[in-house]
């Protein structure tokens, strides 16, 4: 029989605020069924007013930890791809969220963290600690992350290049990324947009890629960008050609 030990949570020397606002946050008992009410919710939402449609569910992973990546375009696309997750993944899924735009007070962190799960990342001055505790809880297999590498949502609706950052979370690691293309969201909540319009949302959903043989240094982490820029462009090609 193997030897039990105990392991505190990674977020148990925190204060509430600071737990709300950390990278190492892990989810608690209330949480987790606010999670899965807040989900159930959105689907109803994004199946009765956008007409969701999801394509290529069978790439979705079965188990964490992985990373589901997408284009950027609206405040729609976090609540699309959670909303996409088997109930059960999606408990144990973080969306990676701008720090400046959801964590910015109190009440926008506890609305983010305790209802979204949502995870803060700094787009000004990404530190490498931040990283590194979201590296660790991939590796840890502490749950999956919905991260959203142009860093920032499209203006114009078209993508934008991808950053290094995707590629320190997974570069040399056993986990595999989700390849995604979402198309609808910019027409239902474009850039400055406040009420969401009925415009149909469509997700297509890619083959998982794997970076385990790629070295953790600077050269494989633009390698692991230029493979998923890659991967996401081909499904907007798939997309603009019906397929």
């Amino acid at each position: 029989m193997d030897k039990w030990t105990y392991k505190p949570a990674a977020d148990t020397q925190l204060q509430p605020l600071e737990r709300l606002q950390s990278t190492r946050r892990e989810a608690g008992l209330v949480s987790v069924g606010l999670h899965a009410v807040t989900t159930v919710g959105l689907r109803a939402y994004l199946g009765a007013y956008h007409r969701l449609r999801v394509i290529g569910r069978e790439n979705l992973p079965r188990q964490t930890p992985f990373v589901l990546i997408a284009n950027h375009e609206s405040m729609l696309d976090s609540l699309v791809l959670i909303s996409a997750l088997p109930l059960r993944l999606r408990i144990e899924t973080s969306p990676v969220a701008a720090g400046d735009v959801f964590f910015t007070n109190a009440v926008s962190s506890f609305l983010s963290a305790v209802f979204m799960n949502a995870l803060p990342i700094r787009r000004k001055g990404v530190t490498t600690h931040a990283l590194e505790d979201l590296r660790a809880r991939l590796v840890e297999g502490r749950g999956g992350l919905v991260l959203f590498p142009e860093g920032m949502r499209s203006r114009d609706g078209k993508m934008l290049p991808f950053k290094s950052g995707l590629g320190n979370l997974v570069a040399g690691a056993r986990i595999p990324v989700i390849p995604c293309f979402m198309d609808g969201p910019y027409r239902a909540l474009p850039f400055g947009c406040v009420v969401p319009r009925p415009a149909r949302i469509t997700v297509r959903i890619g083959a998982p890629l794997s970076f385990e043989a790629q070295p953790n240094t600077r050269e494989g982490w633009n390698e692991v960008v230029r493979a998923c820029e890659g991967a996401v462009r081909g499904l907007a090609g798939d997309a603009a050609r019906g397929g």
